[in-house]
């Protein structure tokens, strides 16, 4: 059995590179793999990643079998992975806060993503997860979409001109970025068929990031919350309640007991330069503001009269 395992390792392995998540494996090889964790210190993280390829449904295949299994869990993961945006994902993380201050509460959760096997093997070579920033006491809380590649280079949400115009957003309000939290619902970028392709993330992705979200949120308390863009708030809301952002933008709502309001994500407004758009923008972040109690003056309230 010695033998079967270390090729049922190896396969892994191979499997791994070759963007399969889930495979089908018997109870004696999982068993023998537990023991071989044991027996020649595969330090954890590794064992995590083995075992979390395992899906709970699939455990009835034998030794003998494992050449005609491994072919077609290959094909049909990858033709699954195809249909969905990307490979199956285990069940989400759970979030447990440490006690302590608000900062070591961040700095934990912060430390549970970038350690998290599942984000990081999602990340393509040299780029990083992407974690919230902000003031910790923040009132309001905003809530992007998935990474940019800007993002995935410096690991801060919003790091490219989406996130210059939300600073200028911002600072139209009378605020500034650090008085804000920032943060998006996924921790990692959506591989694309191209290097500089983009593809929303799907409702699988963004429900494993969600206790991540969900862990800032609880840690940083804002009176509201600001969704950008159509995906962030299908993935709050839930996809099958969001048809289109129109039907909900402007709309107070709430998420985990915060109210919310969805609106345009600012690479949106970059690519629709149009002054409709920008005003409808604009009476959304008005509606923040007197939300959130901040002063708006006569010149704010007629940016685009």
């Amino acid at each position: 059995m010695k033998a079967e395992v270390e090729a049922l390792v190896e396969e892994l392995k191979r499997l791994r590179k070759a963007g399969v998540s889930r495979v089908n494996v018997s109870d004696s090889a999982i068993q023998a793999l537990r023991k071989r964790s044991v027996d020649k210190g595969v330090d954890t993280s590794t064992r995590e990643a083995v075992l979390s390829s395992i899906p709970e449904r699939v455990r009835s295949a034998d030794a003998k079998d494992f050449d005609k299994v491994f072919t077609d869990t290959s094909t049909e993961t990858k033709r699954a992975a195809s249909q969905s945006g990307g490979p199956k994902l285990p069940r989400a993380p759970l979030v447990n806060l440490v006690k302590g201050d608000k900062q070591a509460q961040w700095e934990a959760l912060r430390e549970q993503v970038m350690g998290c096997v599942v984000c990081k093997g999602r990340l393509k070579e040299g780029k990083k997860l992407v974690f919230g920033s902000g003031n910790l006491d923040a009132d309001i809380f905003f809530c992007g979409e998935a990474p940019g590649i800007e993002d995935e280079d410096t690991g801060v949400p919003f790091s490219g001109p989406a996130g210059d115009l939300l600073g200028k957003m911002i600072g139209a309000m009378g605020l500034k970025r650090g008085d804000v939290y920032i943060a998006d619902i996924m921790n990692w970028r959506p591989e694309a068929s191209t290097e500089r392709g983009k593809r929303p993330p799907t409702v699988e992705e963004m429900n494993f990031c969600m206790p991540y979200l969900k862990g800032q949120l609880e840690i940083v308390q804002p009176k509201l919350i600001v969704a950008l863009g159509a995906t962030a708030v299908k993935g709050l809301l839930g996809a099958a309640n969001v048809k289109n952002l129109r039907d909900v933008k402007g709309q107070w709502t709430e998420f985990a007991g915060v109210p919310m309001l969805p609106t345009y994500h600012p690479s949106y407004l970059i690519r629709n330069d149009t002054k409709r758009d920008k005003r409808s923008a604009w009476e959304d972040w008005l509606k923040v503001m007197e939300k959130a109690g901040l002063p708006i003056s006569d010149k704010q309230r007629g940016y685009f009269s």
